[in-house]
């Protein structure tokens, strides 16, 4: 019997879908990492990481190897940078763990590190290069670099189908979070990512009191200079606590 021939229109389909799978990034392995090494409460077991590594680092090279297309959504997009950056400020840690905090690195800001299409990136270039410029400023409650004061690393990765709840449900959750913030009827305390991003947070016709007002559980009136928390650049590290002290 003379064997079918499969029509080109399929042939043209498959030959498509196979190019699309390859254009995508999967987080699946970072999602994995992140479930078997973050607490509920944030910190991370680096020990565990270490002991994972070649899992970490075969995710960190096929992130490096699939760059953003213009076909990507916004949200695919926003997903992978945050990814990104995440993932290249725990690659920057685990490289030269034990280490107390980030700031131990040599120049670690500037240091590019994560590289896609030929592009070497920093945590700097990553963050105020192409994050910021997506113009949604929850997005700073969903990087985290490693530090105690950071917003807390969501022990899941982030994709397309999660991206906007985990925007709100992180901004939310660090606003109200009493070792980030301490937010009473008589006590207003709030973190420096307030300050060093006051205009992010006022790109919308508000300012920073109307911007926490959204999500706080108690309302606050005016911020002053004495306000912000001293930030915390200590490791967050499983088995450390985070202490609240202000700059005054």
């Amino acid at each position: 019997m003379k064997p079918l021939k499969t029509p080109n229109f399929i042939l043209a389909f498959l030959v498509c879908a196979t190019f699309y799978a390859q254009e995508k990034v999967d987080h699946a392995a970072w999602d994995q990492i992140l479930i078997l090494n973050v607490l509920d409460n944030g910190m991370v077991d680096y020990d565990g990481v270490t002991r994972d590594v070649a899992v970490f680092y075969d995710y960190f090279r096929h992130l490096c190897k699939i760059a953003p297309k213009e076909n990507w959504t916004n949200e695919e997009k926003l997903a992978y940078w945050l990814n990104a950056y995440n993932a290249t400020a725990m690659k920057m840690i685990i490289d030269e763990y034990p280490i107390a905090s980030i700031n131990d690195l040599e120049n670690p800001w500037k240091r590019k590190v994560f590289k896609t299409q030929g592009v070497r990136y920093s945590l700097d270039d990553i963050e105020h290069g192409i994050l910021r410029k997506f113009g949604d400023p929850r997005i700073h409650f969903l990087l985290n670099c490693g530090s105690m004061s950071s917003p807390r690393l969501w022990n899941r990765a982030y994709t397309s189908q999660n991206i906007n709840e985990a925007l709100e449900e992180r901004t939310r959750e660090f606003i109200n979070d009493p070792q980030r913030n301490q937010i009473t009827s008589s006590t207003v305390k709030i973190s420096q990512v307030f300050e060093w991003y006051k205009e992010d947070f006022e790109s919308f016709d508000i300012d920073v009191v109307d911007f926490i007002n959204q999500y706080a559980t108690v309302k606050i009136n005016k911020i002053s200079k004495n306000s912000y928390i001293t930030y915390d650049w200590s490791l967050n590290k499983k088995g450390e606590t985070t202490p609240i002290t202000s700059n005054h």
